[in-house]
């Protein structure tokens, strides 16, 4: 990876995935970029989590800004140059200024949402209500067993080393570097989503994939063009 720039660790993540058609997607990817997709078929992802010690890499954590909660609502994509990453449909944070920082540094679409993630044993709720009006999601998981050996389904979904976005016209990708995910099963106990249609994407029924991690820690690199 090139230098880092940027470090975090990404807590109580859960993975809730539909499948979804390639051809749908497409054209709500950046230019030079495919969907990426597993025996044909693509996914897009509602993933809740929180965001803790945000910091610039070599620097000390940033306090207050730097741990809140987010909701993501991702695509997956893939560059001529065969780099894997996901596309960000919305990203809602708990914190103004990161979501504003966002927003301006590389045009990613963050929105500043009231959000929360109650936890009672293995059991784990989120909400999120855009301070807009306009959206709101609510997801409940079990959490379970450990999983020894991830699927190959389970490792393209979840390892994903970077993100690609347009920025002023151009097509960016921003590599990022972790450990591998402890994953655990999880059980989805309540699901209800109206983040304008997970990102503008229809899907039908129950996620067909809801998995657990306690998190990892992160880090970026500097953006370069796709």
């Amino acid at each position: 990876m090139t230098r880092g720039v940027l470090a975090q660790w990404w807590r109580d993540l859960v993975f809730a995935h539909w499948p979804v058609d390639p051809a749908t997607v497409a054209p709500l990817l950046p230019e030079g970029t495919r969907p990426d997709t597993a025996d044909g078929v693509t996914y897009v992802g509602l993933v809740p989590f929180r965001m803790d010690r945000v910091r610039p890499l070599g620097g000390p954590a940033v306090p207050y800004f730097g741990s809140f909660c987010e909701t993501n609502v991702r695509l997956y994509s893939v560059d001529a140059a065969g780099r894997r990453g996901v596309v960000f449909r919305s990203l809602d944070a708990a914190r103004l200024v990161p979501a504003l920082a966002g927003r301006l540094a590389f045009s990613l679409p963050y929105r500043w949402s009231s959000m929360s993630l109650r936890r009672d044993g293995d059991v784990l709720a989120y909400e999120c209500r855009r301070r807009s009006g306009r959206g709101s999601s609510r997801l409940v998981v079990r959490a379970g067993a450990r999983i020894e050996r991830a699927s190959e389904l389970e490792t393209f979904l979840t390892a994903r080393w970077g993100l690609h976005v347009t920025w002023h016209g151009r097509t960016l990708y921003v590599p990022n570097d972790y450990s591998e995910w402890p994953l655990h099963r999880a059980s989805l106990l309540e699901l209800r989503d109206d983040l304008e249609g997970l990102g503008g994407v229809a899907v039908a029924g129950e996620p067909v994939s809801v998995l657990y991690s306690p998190g990892v820690p992160a880090r970026f690199g500097a953006p370069f063009g796709a």
